[in-house]
Protein backbone atom coordinates (compact mmCIF):
# COMPACT_ATOMS: atom_id res chain seq x y z
CA UNK A 1 0.00 0.00 0.00
CA UNK A 2 1.31 3.53 -0.64
CA UNK A 3 1.00 6.38 1.18
CA UNK A 4 0.03 9.88 -0.40
CA UNK A 5 4.12 12.32 0.18
CA UNK A 6 3.81 15.59 1.50
CA UNK A 7 3.18 18.02 -1.20
CA UNK A 8 7.15 19.41 -1.86
CA UNK A 9 6.46 19.87 -5.17
CA UNK A 10 7.88 17.42 -8.18
CA UNK A 11 11.04 16.86 -6.33
CA UNK A 12 9.58 14.30 -3.80
CA UNK A 13 7.95 10.71 -4.88
CA UNK A 14 7.10 7.47 -3.68
CA UNK A 15 9.57 5.36 -5.56
CA UNK A 16 8.23 1.90 -4.25
CA UNK A 17 9.43 -0.22 -0.68
CA UNK A 18 12.28 -0.43 1.31
CA UNK A 19 12.98 -3.84 1.41
CA UNK A 20 15.65 -6.07 3.60
CA UNK A 21 16.23 -10.15 2.96
CA UNK A 22 12.63 -9.73 1.15
CA UNK A 23 10.68 -8.35 4.34
CA UNK A 24 9.26 -4.96 2.96
CA UNK A 25 9.86 -2.49 5.58
CA UNK A 26 8.44 0.60 5.10
CA UNK A 27 7.15 2.92 2.19
CA UNK A 28 10.26 5.03 0.34
CA UNK A 29 10.35 8.70 -0.79
CA UNK A 30 13.23 9.85 -2.76
CA UNK A 31 13.88 13.36 -2.80
CA UNK A 32 15.49 14.01 -5.89
CA UNK A 33 16.82 17.66 -6.51
CA UNK A 34 18.48 20.05 -4.49
CA UNK A 35 15.42 21.41 -3.12
CA UNK A 36 13.84 18.26 -1.43
CA UNK A 37 17.36 17.14 -0.61
CA UNK A 38 18.10 19.98 1.57
CA UNK A 39 14.53 20.27 2.92
CA UNK A 40 14.59 16.79 4.05
CA UNK A 41 11.63 16.51 6.31
CA UNK A 42 11.54 19.81 7.38
CA UNK A 43 8.22 21.61 7.38
CA UNK A 44 6.46 18.00 8.18
CA UNK A 45 4.34 17.69 11.36
CA UNK A 46 4.79 13.64 11.34
CA UNK A 47 6.09 11.07 8.82
CA UNK A 48 4.78 7.38 7.80
CA UNK A 49 8.01 6.10 5.94
CA UNK A 50 11.23 6.67 4.68
CA UNK A 51 12.72 9.02 2.99
CA UNK A 52 15.96 8.73 0.68
CA UNK A 53 18.39 11.74 1.04
CA UNK A 54 21.49 11.90 -1.21
CA UNK A 55 23.24 13.01 1.95
CA UNK A 56 26.33 12.30 4.17
CA UNK A 57 25.26 14.20 7.15
CA UNK A 58 21.74 15.75 8.58
CA UNK A 59 20.34 18.25 10.90
CA UNK A 60 17.21 18.66 12.64
CA UNK A 61 17.18 22.41 13.00
CA UNK A 62 14.05 24.02 12.70
CA UNK A 63 12.59 20.23 12.70
CA UNK A 64 8.99 19.26 14.43
CA UNK A 65 10.25 16.16 15.58
CA UNK A 66 13.51 14.02 16.58
CA UNK A 67 14.33 11.48 13.94
CA UNK A 68 16.13 8.29 12.84
CA UNK A 69 19.10 8.41 10.34
CA UNK A 70 20.67 5.10 8.41
CA UNK A 71 23.42 6.87 6.46
CA UNK A 72 24.24 3.83 3.34
CA UNK A 73 26.94 3.13 0.89
CA UNK A 74 26.38 3.23 -2.14
CA UNK A 75 24.74 0.02 -2.80
CA UNK A 76 22.36 0.72 0.04
CA UNK A 77 24.24 -1.30 3.13
CA UNK A 78 23.37 0.38 6.83
CA UNK A 79 26.58 2.30 7.62
CA UNK A 80 25.56 3.56 10.59
CA UNK A 81 22.51 4.31 12.71
CA UNK A 82 21.59 7.52 14.58
CA UNK A 83 18.45 8.93 16.80
CA UNK A 84 18.72 12.29 16.08
CA UNK A 85 16.70 14.68 18.76
CA UNK A 86 15.80 17.77 17.42
CA UNK A 87 18.16 21.40 16.97
CA UNK A 88 21.00 18.52 16.26
CA UNK A 89 23.50 17.89 13.80
CA UNK A 90 25.03 14.27 12.82
CA UNK A 91 29.08 14.16 12.38
CA UNK A 92 29.72 13.61 8.66
CA UNK A 93 29.55 9.76 7.45
CA UNK A 94 32.73 9.51 4.91
CA UNK A 95 31.47 6.00 3.91
CA UNK A 96 27.88 7.11 3.02
CA UNK A 97 26.58 8.06 -0.11
CA UNK A 98 23.01 8.24 1.04
CA UNK A 99 20.41 9.23 4.28
CA UNK A 100 17.49 7.15 4.97
CA UNK A 101 15.38 9.02 7.15
CA UNK A 102 12.24 8.37 8.94
CA UNK A 103 10.46 9.39 12.60
CA UNK A 104 12.29 8.36 15.79
CA UNK A 105 12.24 4.75 16.73
CA UNK A 106 11.23 3.51 13.35
CA UNK A 107 14.63 1.74 12.82
CA UNK A 108 14.59 0.09 16.42
CA UNK A 109 11.14 -1.00 15.65
CA UNK A 110 12.14 -2.57 12.02
CA UNK A 111 15.26 -3.74 13.69
CA UNK A 112 17.23 -2.01 10.97
CA UNK A 113 21.48 -2.38 12.45
CA UNK A 114 24.78 -1.80 10.58
CA UNK A 115 25.81 -3.93 8.22
CA UNK A 116 22.02 -5.08 7.01
CA UNK A 117 21.24 -4.92 3.17
CA UNK A 118 18.76 -2.62 1.83
CA UNK A 119 17.56 -2.98 -1.54
CA UNK A 120 14.53 -0.80 -3.07
CA UNK A 121 11.84 -2.47 -5.44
Amino acid sequence: MFVRPARLGRSVQIVAWLVRDGEVLANLEEASGRRANARGLLGRDDFDGVLKLKARSVHTFGMRFPIDVAFCDHDLRVRRVVTLRRNRLTRPSLTATFALEAEAGTFREMGLRRGDQLEIR
